[in-house]
């Protein structure tokens, strides 16, 4: 993992947007879709915050979100993610997808009169729980077929999962040219288009940053936290966060071992290693005491 602790006159985007994104959205004002088309921002970004809080529980970085026309993407560091780790957080997505539309569904049993409102945002819901299933690249479906490839090789894994998604891609296409002769479906026209670009996108990793100095000029709270001495490295890594400085605090059967600066867990993190329990960075920092 590489970690990056002060970057001075950088400003960080966590959010950003697409110039065709607005474009879409007037698209669909003009339509009558403008609904549909809030409620799919929404659980897109959703979508992708799942993949985002997946990511963050084993110690990794999913931490730039960008609004495209067809939906949102998320980029950030997973670079030595396992196989196992990889299909977790590839799996949250859609099924925070899936939980919200049961939650609608719920929602409509106990109270029916909410339906009208509510059957687009759980449309969209099921919708991208389904859709991102399918195996093409680079959709979420696509990312567990390339794990599940691995054994291949790299270069095998990555051409079978292009023969793939543009057959899919091509499938919906087709779909397309036959609802020409009926009601054309630009929706499928997008979205063929959009995985036969994608079959060949590739993925982009930034470095995981904590950006101190600003923070440090307003004040930040510190927090110390009791921990087992038997925790790693990735496991304590959720509770970093950039409004407040952390200190673990490192027990073994309810007896105090040590302390541990967030300034040193962070340069222990610059090692790599994240299944090096703190128990075993206590005498490193206490000798350099």
């Amino acid at each position: 993992m590489s970690v990056k602790t002060d970057c001075p006159g950088v400003k960080k985007k966590r959010l950003s947007v697409h110039p065709l994104f607005f474009l879409a959205g007037i698209v669909s004002a003009f339509t009558g879709s403008l609904l549909w088309f809030v409620s799919a921002c929404i659980a897109a970004i959703e979508h992708e915050c799942a993949h985002a809080f997946a990511a963050r529980r084993f110690g990794f970085s999913l931490d730039k979100i960008v609004l495209m026309p067809y939906g949102a993407v998320i980029s950030g560091d997973i670079s030595g993610i396992s196989p196992r780790q990889e299909l977790i957080v590839c799996l949250a997505g859609p099924l925070a997808n899936l939980a919200t539309g049961l939650l609608f569904v719920a929602l409509w049993w106990l109270f029916p009169e909410v339906y009208p409102f509510t059957e687009a945002a759980a449309n969209v819901s099921f919708s991208l729980f389904l859709v991102n299933l399918l195996p093409a690249h680079p959709l979420d479906g696509g990312r567990i077929l390339g794990i599940a490839l691995r054994p291949l090789g790299k270069k095998k894994a990555r051409a079978v999962l292009v023969a793939i998604t543009l057959a899919i891609s091509a499938g919906i296409l087709g779909y397309f040219v036959y609802t020409c002769f009926l009601v054309p479906n630009f929706s499928a026209l997008a979205f063929g288009a959009m995985l036969a670009a994608g079959a060949f996108g590739g993925g982009e990793y930034n470095r995981l940053s904590f950006c101190r100095r600003k923070s440090f000029l307003r004040g930040v709270e510190e927090k110390r936290i009791a921990v087992s001495a038997d925790c790693t490295l990735q496991d304590v890594f959720r509770y970093l966060r950039e409004d407040r400085y952390v200190v673990f605090v490192l027990y073994e059967n309810e007896e105090f071992l040590g302390e541990l600066s967030e300034a040193d867990y962070i340069s222990l993190l610059e090692k790599g290693d994240l299944r090096t329990t703190l128990r075993n960075c206590l005498p490193e920092f206490a000798k350099g005491a």
